[in-house]
């Protein structure tokens, strides 16, 4: 059995191009000059057979079109067993309303992202006598799909833009944001697609794994200030940069991980064109920016 991993989408919430940006990235995109990217989603198999998404995509449809692993084997028989959500994030929840078509799956998250589901009456298109809801307690294993043992873990975020109040904790550390620790055929990878820090513990914990699939969101930390396009920083909005003293490409020097993999791009980001200086600077520190349709054996 081979652990595999697929990337069905490797951008932020918006995607390449975002349908009102009018960014540098976003023109490029539209006009065929580097390829466009969908929203942040990722699936996982120990056996090529029975498939697990981490995070449904707005853009779930079409991602699950391209990837011919997660095609239909059969009148209303998808591969796809599971599906484990992250955060309650537009972008990795959203895509849920398009598998209510009365598919048998197991909806993966911890309580306070269930009952962030729960509190909107229109996630009741999913069918209970077909979706099974399961509450998943912090850094307690659990079988995502066939042959794959998870673990979720706390990571520093905040709650839902939807969510926010007048005062914005950017680094909770809680049920609101997890990462993922996933086990299978003797290796062990982390999908951490949202990250506002990087504490000594998550350090500790993700040294020695085979691949770390980490929040890629921003080059920079004022990046889309710079752009004109936002008044929010990174740290804002809950994400560790890529580069800088406090940076992600810093955090993992010297970490002993087998492949490290940044996902979750913001349109804005500059790793997202090819022959880019930041690209190339990413790639010198050993980091594979992903891309849609990638896919990984473990």
């Amino acid at each position: 059995m081979t652990f595999r991993a697929h990337i069905l989408g490797a951008a932020a919430g918006g995607g390449l191009p975002q349908w009102n940006c009018g960014c540098k990235n976003c023109n490029l995109a539209r006009a065929g000059k580097i390829p466009a990217q969908s929203q942040s989603s990722v699936a996982f198999s120990s056996n090529g057979n029975d498939w697990a998404i981490i995070n449904a995509s707005p853009d779930i449809r079409d991602q699950m079109a391209r990837a011919s692993a997660l095609h239909p084997t059969d009148l209303r028989k998808s591969p796809v067993k599971s599906v484990l959500l992250t955060n309650g994030d537009i972008d990795h929840v959203a895509g849920l309303l398009t598998l209510r078509e009365q598919q048998a799956f197991t909806l993966f998250a911890t309580a306070e992202i269930h009952q962030v589901i729960a509190d909107n009456p229109i996630f009741n298109a999913l069918n209970p006598d077909f979706v099974t809801r399961k509450a998943i307690v912090l850094d307690e294993p659990f079988e995502l799909v066939t042959g794959i043992t998870a673990r979720l873990i706390a990571v520093p975020g905040k709650v839902p833009l939807y969510l926010e109040g007048e005062t914005v904790q950017t680094d909770l550390v809680g049920e609101q944001t997890v990462g993922v620790e996933l086990k299978a055929s003797g290796k062990r990878v982390f999908y951490i697609p949202g990250c506002a820090a990087m504490p000594f513990d998550l350090k500790t914990r993700i040294e020695g794994a085979d691949m770390v699939m980490f929040d890629g969101t921003l080059w920079q930390d004022d990046e889309m200030l710079r752009a004109g396009l936002s008044q929010k920083t990174g740290r804002r909005m809950g994400h560790m940069s890529m580069s800088g003293a406090e940076g992600s490409i810093a955090a993992f020097d010297g970490l002993d991980i087998g492949q490290k993999v940044f996902v979750h791009m913001n349109n804005t980001n500059p790793v997202l064109r090819p022959g880019s200086r930041e690209k190339a600077q990413a790639e010198q520190a050993g980091w594979i920016v992903a891309q849609d349709g990638m896919e990984f054996g473990i």
